[in-house]
């Protein structure tokens, strides 16, 4: 199985924006839990995370993003962090069969920072990542 970005939504609801993907990953959710939940991962394919406390209301710096709190934690399926300009931001891991798992992805955020496009290209960084073993760190 290879990995593959499937849907991609966009709303808008005045000047708020929310887009949502579904991410097929070749790798279980133990394996690629790492890439969405640690420095190392998300610095591999999305941003370096200059602090983050891997708990509910712990403490997150995306840099680029801004600073904020981690506002769900379930380990091993959902991560998700809410911060400054850049929003909140959901990873929401499910199992798609022993070897692979489904990445649900939620960005909602102001202004116009971020891009469908822009996300999509990150996910298929992420794809590469952990098809080449390295999704974790």
């Amino acid at each position: 199985m290879t990995g593959s970005v499937e849907q991609g939504t966009s709303q808008t609801h005045g000047n708020t924006h929310i887009l949502h993907f579904l991410v097929r990953l070749p790798r279980p959710m133990e394996t690629v839990w790492p890439a969405l939940s640690t420095p190392d991962g998300l610095a591999g394919w999305f941003t370096p995370a200059d602090v983050l406390q891997p708990r509910l209301g712990g403490a997150v710096t995306l840099r680029g993003l801004g600073s904020g709190q981690v506002t769900a934690w379930d380990v091993d399926r959902m991560a998700e962090y809410t911060v400054g300009e850049g929003g909140r931001i959901r990873f929401h891991l499910e199992r798609d069969g022993a070897d692979a798992c489904v990445l649900r992805f939620t960005h909602e955020f102001r202004g116009e920072t971020e891009s469908e496009r822009r996300w999509r290209d990150r996910f298929e960084h992420l794809i590469q990542r952990v098809e080449a073993g390295r999704g974790t760190p």
